[in-house]
């Protein structure tokens, strides 16, 4: 069952009323196929005019969505195969950044990507998404493999932001972000970093400093969250929507900035109404991105994603 977010209420009551004309129809008193239908194409409308014109606050929510693909949804759809590598071999293994080997039809790859759960025990054992150093340390690692042997990195990144606990900064959080962003700047292999839902502050970044820069049509990108904006500009998270206007946090937004590279269509309502199409839409995009990059040699790489983050805000 649809999980309705709250600007999406018209679309739920009036699908509520679909499914009690259907449940009326199946018991064969009324022959009312031809309302159920005029009901339907007004339901599909409301919805795509809805979704054509959300606000960045809206986007926000979408990309918060409970129901939206995750990474582990992501690997089972994408992937004819998968090796799960774990541990940063220092001090643990960090479950809410998850990474391995996988084969994409013919094209074998590394992906590494943020996890946040989708129920109250996974979201706890994955941290709700919020990468620990030794989780920033684990991708270094895996980036550092995928080099050596030659292998074009993917990252899914869908994060609130990396975790803020002291436990995380006594293990030295910002050092493994920072150590983290310096290896995707370094790589000698391609890199497409997907931003798929939610991409907050240095957490995303760590991941998704790459030559190609992919967003869905609802994820945002932001350095803040507008809950975390609002709080610091009027000691108030009421003004999150005023925040995420002024934020320019939407894939729209940040193509037109330069910031991102390309914009990935979404089902009509939302990746979560849709998993398996937007799986299948990003696995196009994906070949499609590593086809064009795998004739650079090490030096052009790196030479391209030294040139695409210096550009951004130059004047």
């Amino acid at each position: 069952m649809t999980s309705y977010l709250d600007f999406e209420k018209p679309i739920a009551a009036l699908e509520s009323r679909i499914l009690e004309l259907q449940n009326t129809a199946d018991e064969g008193s009324l022959d009312i196929e031809a309302e159920i239908e005029k009901l339907q194409a007004k339901s599909a409308k409301m919805l795509a005019d809805t979704y054509a014109k959300l606000t960045p606050w809206q986007k926000t929510q979408v990309a918060r969505h409970p129901e939206r693909p995750h990474f582990k949804d992501f690997i089972a759809g994408l992937f004819d195969e998968f090796i799960p590598l774990g541990g940063d071999r220092n001090f643990g293994d960090d479950q809410a950044i998850l990474g391995g080997f996988a084969r994409l039809g013919e094209r074998r790859l590394l992906v590494i990507g943020h996890e946040k759960g989708d129920d109250t025990e996974s979201r706890l054992r994955h941290n709700f998404g919020m990468g620990k150093p030794e989780g920033y340390r684990k991708a270094i690692r895996l980036m550092d493999m995928a080099d050596r042997f030659s292998l074009p990195v993917l990252t899914l990144v869908d994060t609130s932001g990396a975790f803020p606990g002291v436990s995380a900064e006594e293990r030295g959080q910002a050092e493994a972000i920072a150590r983290s962003t310096e290896k995707c700047l370094s790589l000698g292999v391609p890199m497409v970093a997907i931003i798929v839902g939610e991409g907050g502050s240095g957490g995303a970044v760590a991941l998704a400093a790459a030559e190609r820069v992919l967003m869905f049509e609802h994820a945002v990108y932001s350095v803040i969250s507008p809950e975390g904006c609002a709080s610091i500009l009027w000691r108030t998270g009421d003004k999150a929507d005023v925040a995420a206007d002024a934020m320019q946090i939407t894939a729209q937004n940040l193509k037109n900035l330069g910031v991102i590279d390309r914009i990935i269509e979404e089902p009509v309502g939302g990746a979560h109404r849709d998993q398996a199409l937007a799986i299948a839409s990003l696995s196009k995009v994906i070949e499609e991105e590593f086809s064009q990059l795998e004739n650079y040699d090490r030096e052009a790489l790196r030479l391209m994603r030294r040139e695409k983050f210096l550009q951004m805000g130059a004047l």
